[in-house]
């Protein structure tokens, strides 16, 4: 057997009722975060933004 195939028999199928299911479950701030997890330059600035801040780079409130 290929090695693809071997993957494939390891990989659990998605029921796609069941993840329509949660998606319509979820309130509007977690499809708002699902959307940002989802977002690749989002996800890319808050990493960014995260890294300034603990490299102490930020800017207080106070000066905005």
């Amino acid at each position: 057997m290929s090695e693809a195939l071997n993957r494939i028999d390891k990989i659990e199928l998605v029921n796609l009722q069941r993840l329509a299911h949660l998606l319509r479950a979820l309130s509007p701030e977690e499809l708002e975060t699902l959307e940002l997890l989802l977002d690749k330059e989002a996800s890319t600035v808050i990493a960014q933004s995260l890294k300034e801040l603990e490299d102490g780079k930020g800017i207080p409130i106070d000066e905005w």
